[in-house]
């Protein structure tokens, strides 16, 4: 019987050292269908992987579902298979009023607002991308906003405390998302590699939306936005 990884499904033995991970499985089914010789690995839960080629070196594509908990079940996971050198590629809300929707961002490091990343150790440690993952990333996405962003375990925001997302702004965050530090603390403490692209769906603060009630991530300019996010995010796993 071959041995799997308990939660994610991913035979231990699978894991090549290059990996993609992505929240939503429909997204890493479709980054699945960009590889060649593309075929599923494992389903369990939010954990939907499969494993091809691209530019000719084997990579893997994992999802990880919404929030740093289940993602790092997922991040711990792959690198105990084998992962070397991981990307996320996921969408992200802007903070800087220059942050606009359809644009990218490439992450330098995460503010810790996770509950995943503190379970593991000591808020003083840092979360931060691989320089030259970054460096791949803003080489294959010239044009993306570079800078920290800030991992928070709260979409919308509580009517008892509020949100948090202006002072994150004057701290001069570029973008709110809910994985990459609980990625950048995992891979860190591993000794693996590991970066981030990101898709703007929003801008809560811009759109006087932080309730998020007008959300709409399902628009031509956020698609396409995550077509040229997807493209890059393998470009630099393969640089």
């Amino acid at each position: 019987m071959t041995a799997v990884l308990p939660i994610t499904g991913i035979p231990v033995a699978g894991c090549p050292e290059r990996v993609v991970v992505v929240g939503d499985p429909a997204r890493a089914a479709k980054v699945a269908e960009r590889l060649d010789d593309s075929r599923s690995m494992a389903a369990k839960r939010e954990y939907h992987s499969y494993r091809g080629r691209w530019n000719d070196i084997e990579v893997m594509v994992v999802s990880h579902g919404v929030g740093s908990a289940g993602a790092g079940v997922c991040f711990s996971e792959i690198i105990r298979g084998g992962a070397r050198r991981i990307i996320r590629a996921g969408t992200c809300g802007g903070l800087q009023p220059d942050v606009a929707d359809g644009d990218l961002v490439v992450a330098i490091g995460a503010v810790r607002d996770d509950g995943y990343s503190r379970g593991v150790v000591p808020l003083a440690y840092p979360a931060v991308a691989d320089p030259g993952i970054t460096a791949a990333l803003q080489s294959h996405a010239p044009g993306a906003h570079r800078g920290i962003v800030l991992t928070s375990d709260v979409f919308y925001p509580s009517a008892v405390l509020g949100s948090n997302l202006p002072q994150w702004q004057a701290a001069g965050c570029i973008a709110v998302e809910m994985e990459c530090a609980a990625l950048f603390v995992a891979a860190s403490l591993s000794g693996v590699a590991a970066g981030a692209v990101l898709a703007v769906d929003g801008n809560p603060l811009a759109d006087s939306d932080e309730s998020m009630e007008d959300y709409n991530p399902d628009r031509q300019v956020v698609a396409d936005a995550v077509s040229d996010m997807i493209d890059a995010g393998l470009n630099a796993l393969v640089a």
